[in-house]
């Protein structure tokens, strides 16, 4: 089998449907057919269960595409990267990030790169915790940034940066810096909360700045989207949490109180793959000494 034999087999999996499989891919369908067949002898499993009507994935067949899918994609992240090196280029660096990191650390960050490494291409994608897991292991991302993140145990860490959380409030809201007292102030609020499976720690640490203050928080709205809340906010819905850099530039006219006095404060957290660093020892030793100032 080679590696458009088992492209061809990622994409049959995405389809279910070999007419259309076979058209994707600008194939004849017998041809396709066949191509499976081979592959099935070669590795001695039935990947797929088929009849006039129906294309499923057995047992097997789903572990197999699971396992194909990471090793083409690191094929051809080999090939990418061995070209850039052949042409004399760094190469590129696959970069999550929530957005209060991108309102403190990584533009700082993405300069300090740009200096030190010119030839190194930057792709940014806004993501959450719990996607960043996923595109790590998944070898889709380099490096993620989130907050407060529960970082799996076959990923490495770092924290950048320690931030105050502040509440988010109406600019109507009788409550601010002048009278606010200490955080039970809010028990009958209603709040905006991020979802729990996007960032379960995340949330727990948010949970637990009411708890402390001896309340449940009662959660009408659940964002994973800081602007979305700052918007909600704005037209009364409820209030929110986020960490203070989330507010830095904003331009919604909401107001704030930064929770100096509390325990919880959101870490800045950057997670890689060990792997990476083999590829981009310049960068991650440039990363894990990183200072912020």
């Amino acid at each position: 089998m080679n590696i458009q034999q088992l492209k061809n087999v990622l994409l049959l999996s995405e389809k279910l449907n070999f007419t259309r499989a076979s058209e994707e891919l600008n194939i004849v369908q017998p041809a396709l057919s066949r191509q499976v067949k081979q592959i099935e002898e070669e590795i001695g499993a039935v990947l797929f269960q088929r009849n006039k009507r129906n294309v499923k994935l057995t047992r097997a067949g789903e572990y197999f595409v699971k396992e194909v899918d990471k090793l083409v994609t690191q094929i051809e992240r080999i090939s990418k990267h061995t070209a850039y090196i052949h042409d004399g280029q760094v190469g590129e660096i696959r970069i999550g990030f929530t957005h209060s990191i991108m309102q403190t650390i990584l533009p700082k960050i993405l300069k300090t790169i740009n200096e030190k490494m010119p030839g190194l291409k930057t792709i940014l994608k806004e993501m959450n915790n719990h996607d960043q897991y996923w595109a790590l292991q998944q070898s889709e991302l380099d490096i993620g940034f989130a907050t407060n993140p529960l970082v799996p145990s076959n990923l490495e860490s770092k924290v950048f940066h320690i931030d105050n959380f502040v509440v988010i409030l109406p600019e109507n809201h009788p409550i601010d810096k002048s009278n606010y007292q200490d955080f039970s102030i809010f028990e009958k609020e209603e709040f905006i909360f991020p979802s729990r499976t996007d960032g379960p720690n995340y949330v727990q640490i948010v949970e637990s700045i009411c708890t402390d203050a001896g309340f449940k928080p009662k959660v009408i709205h659940e964002t994973d989207s800081a602007s979305t809340s700052f918007r909600l906010v704005e037209a009364g819905i409820g209030i929110s949490l986020e960490p203070i850099s989330s507010l830095r530039d904003h331009e919604f006219p909401i107001k704030s109180i930064e929770l100096k006095d509390i325990k919880q404060k959101a870490e800045l957290t950057m997670m890689w793959n060990q792997e990476r660093e083999q590829e981009y020892p310049v960068l991650f030793e440039l990363l894990k000494n990183w200072e912020v100032h």
